[in-house]
């Protein structure tokens, strides 16, 4: 069994504008590089997906829609939860995850596929694996073959 079957899923709340698309609120930017790939790749994995972002209304469900067309459902929009309903004297805004992605990091984002890498660890190639795929022998022109 590999490490990743053995972990639980882990609730992601993901930014959309400068996370997931370039800024160009309140258009929709264009898709950064590998976002979709990476998002598609952790739901396979059962990781929840919230997206957590400060667009609403329109804005907001054009955001869904635009994630959607591109594969991509969420667990919940703006809650922890799907059934969550906001209420300010009960309820945190702050969403309940277990990683958060956001262009808004000390550090800013990071490439998506270091972000994979940083919650899928095991599967970051070892330099075992690395050397188990290195070609094989190059040979010069001068190789003879044996026998000649």
């Amino acid at each position: 069994m590999i490490l990743s079957e053995m972990l639980r899923p882990l609730k992601i709340a993901v930014d959309f504008d400068g996370t997931i698309v370039e800024h160009k609120y309140p258009e929709i930017g264009k898709e950064i590089l590998f976002a979709f790939d990476t998002l598609k790749a952790l739901q396979k994995q059962h990781h929840q997906l919230i997206l957590w972002t400060y667009r609403t209304g329109k804005e907001l469900d054009d955001a869904v829609e635009f994630c959607r067309e591109h594969g991509v459902e969420f667990y919940a929009v703006n809650s922890s939860y799907p059934e969550e309903e906001y209420d300010s004297d009960f309820v945190s805004r702050k969403i309940d995850a277990d990683i958060f992605i956001d262009d808004r990091n000390i550090g800013g984002l990071p490439p998506w596929g270091e972000i994979y890498q940083m919650i899928n660890p095991q599967e970051v190639p070892g330099f075992e694996d690395e050397v188990k795929n290195l070609p094989g022998k190059k040979r010069s022109l001068f190789w003879k073959k044996p026998g000649r």
